[in-house]
């Protein structure tokens, strides 16, 4: 059977809770991802084929992030714990692979302060916005912001040792990422201001 055609074997129903605890176990396996990449990032310089290894593991765990979404809107499966571990696990995995590529000289510590800063920013955010009932939910910046962390970081794994101007080309894409980054906290902007109108009330 072609992966086609199991794609299209898939069943477009499922139990409520059976699909809740598949969903959340496919975000979960995104951050049990984040430890093999973060260690085989810092193998990379003394260990063959290293990146390479890194760099599977990393667009399988991002490819998860694709599955979960797609799965929760064919199965119309959508629950406020599932929101919450699906955006954390995505910047899990991001940090471990800033962490280790920072730390092997891959990138720069500006642009991991940015991207990890407003991720911890985000997740403050959102664990507030939770101690009053309010559920803060993804924007579609956040899953663009993801997508060209995502580049920039393989990018960077996958290091193409040629310089394009003054930087290399995963370089440009990590300082793209962090321009997006910063624009894309900008859409919790209006739930910040309400969340704090509401404490000072």
């Amino acid at each position: 059977m072609t992966f086609r055609r199991y794609w299209q074997d898939f069943p477009d129903n499922m139990d409520q809770r059976r699909a809740a605890q598949l969903l959340n176990g496919i975000s979960l396996a995104r951050v049990v991802l984040a430890v093999p990449v973060l260690a085989l990032i810092l193998a990379g310089p003394t260990v063959r084929y290293a990146y390479v290894s890194a760099a599977v593991v990393f667009t399988i765990a991002a490819a998860t992030d694709f599955l979960d979404g797609y799965l929760a809107r064919r199965w119309k499966c959508t629950s406020d714990l599932g929101v919450f571990i699906d955006t954390t696990a995505d910047k899990l995995l991001v940090t471990a692979a800033l962490i280790g590529l920072l730390a092997v000289g891959r990138a720069w510590a500006w642009i991991c302060l940015i991207i990890v800063g407003r991720e911890i920013a985000v997740l403050g955010l959102k664990a507030a916005a939770a101690t009053s009932g309010t559920v803060v939910y993804p924007s579609i910046w956040g899953k663009l912001k993801f997508n060209v962390q995502f580049v920039a970081i393989l990018l960077a794994i996958l290091r193409y040792d040629e310089r394009i101007g003054i930087m290399y080309l995963d370089q440009w894409a990590m300082t793209v990422a962090a321009v997006v980054t910063v624009l894309s906290a900008g859409s919790y902007r209006d739930q910040l201001y309400a969340l704090f109108r509401g404490v000072s009330q």
